[in-house]
């Protein structure tokens, strides 16, 4: 295993590679605004990705920043002859689950568009299925991929295999947007998901020679990492509800395009967030799961409680700044191609309201990994139940109150909620007799 940097070190390290990445993860949707406006067409998209990412919760978010870290920290430390073993099963499992389950999703999706569209809608919906599905299974396979080599303090491959894939995703669409329309976006996807795996394949079992065995056994902490992921996976599959009911209530607000203006304007609002995920969180997951193998739970509230304090501070900043430049910004950015000036002035408008949950959503993303971290997952289903419920109540209210920014406002407020209750249920954990190591 490499060494152990500290996380402020490895997380300067980290941020030119992430940024590299993410300017490319956010040049697509300002690429996919210029080169296909809004119209029926990205709504049905746009619809289709939320329907993937509520289903694909129980297939992709099984690894990312997850309990495998832990658990893995805690075999490492006590029975390192077992790793090779514990990844084979792991590794095999995966791949039969996760095929298994994106066929049950492409078949449900096919159910559900049928009643929902029709026509060329429909047809349209049809053709996105099956890339939506292969890219599900491939994003599941890079997420364990970049799991294992974070779990050995190796943070900087993925990154880079990520950077290569959005490179090769938007050179597809570049390609065939004109022959296929916007479901080359699903099936560019997919491509760039596939080059990013062989990627960290070879750095993971070629360069870092990270041991595998594959094989079907299912060894304790096997066992107790499935007992713990399934808590994961049922909040993340509840939470993931959300962007459907967004999209749904957006139809409702009457504005042309409405759920398309929605998630351009969240994108813009969550880059932050999406910069503090891959670089911070990962290494503030490794670290704390290593400190909780050691059972030392003075440092892990320390670290918890700089990490919350440093991401608010950084997080109002970047608020301020959003805000202060947000007309200039939507205008330099999305105001070109088939995007209208009309559609640009109401993603003005809504960007404020999702920049009230910023700060919020940052501390909600530290107090997750943490209980993360010292392998409390049982909580996140009964999380995950209590955000769906707040953000259909707050999209009721609000959405009747002040229309599509109703909607965005309500994300915010969920974020606040939620973030406040992770503190006080992080407490209690902490408060709590700490088993000893499994042995």
């Amino acid at each position: 295993m490499t060494a152990r940097r500290s996380i402020v070190k490895t997380t300067l390290l980290l941020l030119p590679l992430q940024i590299v990445f993410r300017a490319g993860e956010a040049l697509l949707p300002l690429l996919l605004a210029m080169w296909f406006g809004r119209t029926n067409a990205t709504d049905v998209y746009y619809f289709a990705w939320a329907v993937f990412a509520l289903a694909g919760a129980l297939v992709f978010s099984e690894y990312q920043d997850s309990a495998l870290v832990p658990i893995l920290a805690e075999v490492r430390m006590n029975k390192p002859g077992d790793v090779a073993t514990l990844v084979g099963s792991l590794l095999a499992h995966t791949l039969v689950v996760a095929s298994a389950l994106a066929a049950v999703i492409a078949l449900g999706a096919l159910a559900w568009f049928r009643v929902r569209y029709e026509g060329d809608d429909f047809a349209l919906s049809v053709r996105m299925i099956v890339p939506f599905a292969g890219y599900l299974v491939a994003l599941t396979l890079k997420t364990f991929l970049g799991a294992i080599l974070s779990s050995e303090h190796r943070f900087f491959p993925l990154p880079i295999a990520s950077a290569l894939g959005m490179a090769t995703t938007i050179g597809i669409i570049v390609g065939a947007r004109h022959a296929m329309g916007v479901v080359i976006v699903p099936v560019a996807s997919l491509a760039g998901e596939v080059v990013a795996i062989a990627v960290l394949a070879w750095t993971a079992f070629g360069l870092a020679k990270i041991g595998v065995r594959l094989n079907f056994s299912r060894p304790e902490p096997a066992r107790r990492f499935a007992r713990l992921i399934a808590s994961e996976v049922g909040g993340s599959a509840v939470t993931r509800i959300n962007p459907v009911v967004d999209q749904l209530m957006a139809v409702l607000a009457m504005v042309v395009g409405g759920g398309t203006l929605l998630r351009y304007s969240g994108d813009v609002a969550s880059l932050p967030t999406s910069i503090l995920q891959v670089t911070l969180l990962p290494v503030l997951l490794s670290h704390l799961a290593e400190d909780f193998a050691a059972r030392d739970v003075a440092k892990i509230r320390a670290t918890v409680r700089r990490a919350v304090l440093a991401v608010i501070a950084i997080l109002l900043a970047v608020v301020a700044i959003l805000y202060v430049l947000r007309a200039p910004l939507l205008r330099f950015v999305f105001l070109r191609g088939e995007m209208d000036a009309g559609g640009v002035d109401r993603m003005i408008s809504l960007l404020p309201y999702h920049l009230v949950g910023l700060a919020p959503f940052g501390v909600l993303l530290v107090l997750a990994r943490a209980h993360v971290a010292v392998q409390n997952s049982r909580i996140m289903l009964s999380m995950g139940i209590l955000n769906a419920a707040l953000n259909a109540i707050f999209n009721v209210v609000l959405l009747k109150a002040i229309g599509l920014e109703g909607i965005a406002l309500s994300t915010s407020c969920v974020q606040l909620a939620i973030a406040i209750v992770f503190w006080f249920r992080f407490e209690a954990r902490l408060g709590w007799h700490i088993e000893p190591v499994p042995r």
